[in-house]
């Protein structure tokens, strides 16, 4: 099943649980720290410039936001967590939202984490490994700025993720790299993937 990416229109930002869709289309869901490059990597993959927004400052994804792409699934960008310098309530405000995301189980059909290649994980990242573990849907990992490494060091480095997010042996990983395009193919194609699954 072909998926035009070109084809992609933002359609809301969701700020309860009221808001997010419930059309039964597929629903692709990125997750990743403030700082990771998560709107940088959703803008890779769609081949837009300024599509999904860059913030000047992390964390600047307060809701949940919803990108149909081709009319036939849902890009889901969550807000960045870890690093943004909001207020205590304003985070708790986020973990209720994305709480209440996850709790409803008819929602996601497909999780995208996105950590940085260079860092072991994060003890957030490691939380929302296993949200996406115990969601029983399929989830990917997507291991960003692998520009930044050394060939050397690509290897060990997915190795340590895997290991880090208890992914196992069958776990995808895959290395990207948002600002040179490495990876988009891979991502791409396991999103097709998992649209023909599903139809």
């Amino acid at each position: 099943m072909p998926l035009n990416v070109n084809n992609a229109e933002f359609i809301r930002s969701a700020a309860k649980a009221a808001d997010f869709p419930r059309d039964r289309l597929p629903q692709v869901v990125f997750a990743g720290r403030s700082n990771v490059g998560k709107s940088s990597v959703i803008n890779r993959l769609l081949n837009r410039k300024n599509f999904a927004r860059v913030g000047s400052a992390p964390g600047k994804t307060t809701h949940i936001n919803y990108f149909l792409i081709d009319k036939k699934l849902y890009l889901v960008d969550l807000p960045g967590y870890g690093y943004a310098k909001v207020s205590q309530a304003e985070k708790a405000r986020w973990g209720r939202l994305i709480e209440s995301w996850f709790a409803d189980t008819s929602l996601m059909t497909l999780g995208i984490l996105i950590v940085d290649s260079r860092h072991k994980p994060t003890a957030d990242d490691c939380t929302m490994a296993r949200w996406f573990q115990e969601s029983g849907r399929p989830y990917a990992v997507v291991a960003n700025k692998l520009d930044k490494l050394k060939k050397s060091e690509i290897e060990p480095n997915l190795q340590r993720i895997r290991e880090t997010l208890e992914m196992g042996e069958d776990g995808i990983v895959i290395p990207f790299s948002a600002e040179k395009g490495e990876g988009r193919g891979e991502l791409l194609a396991l999103i097709v993937a998992h649209l023909e699954e599903r139809a």
